[in-house]
């Protein structure tokens, strides 16, 4: 049985989703909402690709955490926008979050939006903010089974960035097994081994990200 305070809640804030998208439809920006739980590499892997990608695309991010601005200074001084909502505790961003944040960011001419979600395999993935595509990253010190257990979020991802793959040699995971469960969710999935240290397989990132750009201008 459904709790309907939680329809509620969900139902509310797809309508602001599609506000949202209506707005990045509006003004051709792709917006990509990544999602991973802690220290899986999504901070590091923005300040390599908005870094490599400066002089192709105009960017922009909202980073969403508990507390602090530490990840939004470290995007910030890529030379990117980027603007921090804390969310005191909460486990997701929502639509009115995002909404609120991108009245303090310069969407004229802009290209790209990264939404940096909380860390977290659960809560982010049942919100939908607008975005054209959900990214997930999965690190190699996670364990090859997290498609698995967490299904939801491997299902509806375009994208499965497999990161750390510098430290393969040190750990117990298996790329083909966590790829193999994530394929079984969901057939399209693209799954990119890289390593945001080293760069590894970074090339095949950006060059989806230009595919997707790509379509989302038409």
């Amino acid at each position: 049985m459904e709790i309907p305070v939680v329809r509620n809640v969900l139902e509310a804030n797809d309508r602001l989703a599609e506000s949202l998208a209506a707005i990045f439809r509006a003004k051709g920006i792709l917006c990509l909402n990544l999602m991973s739980s802690p220290g899986a590499g999504k901070t590091t892997l923005l300040e390599r690709t908005l870094s490599d990608l400066k002089g192709e695309f105009r960017m922009a991010v909202i980073e969403g955490d508990l507390q602090t601005d530490n990840d939004a200074r470290r995007v910030a001084a890529t030379g990117a926008q980027a603007v921090q909502v804390n969310t005191e505790g909460g486990c997701h961003l929502d639509s009115g979050m995002v909404l609120d944040a991108l009245k303090s960011i310069d969407t004229e001419g802009l290209d790209i939006l990264f939404i940096e979600n909380v860390g977290n395999l659960v809560c982010p993935a049942e919100f939908n903010l607008g975005e054209d595509h959900k990214i997930s990253l999965l690190s190699v010190t996670e364990g090859d089974d997290k498609p698995e257990k967490y299904p939801l979020m491997f299902h509806i991802s375009s994208v499965m960035l497999l990161n750390k793959t510098d430290l393969l040699p040190y750990v117990d995971f298996d790329l083909e097994r966590a790829s193999a469960h994530a394929r079984k969710l969901n057939a399209e999935i693209h799954v990119l081994p890289v390593s945001c240290r080293s760069g590894e397989g970074l090339d095949q990132w950006y060059g989806w990200l230009r595919r997707a750009r790509a379509t989302k201008r038409g």
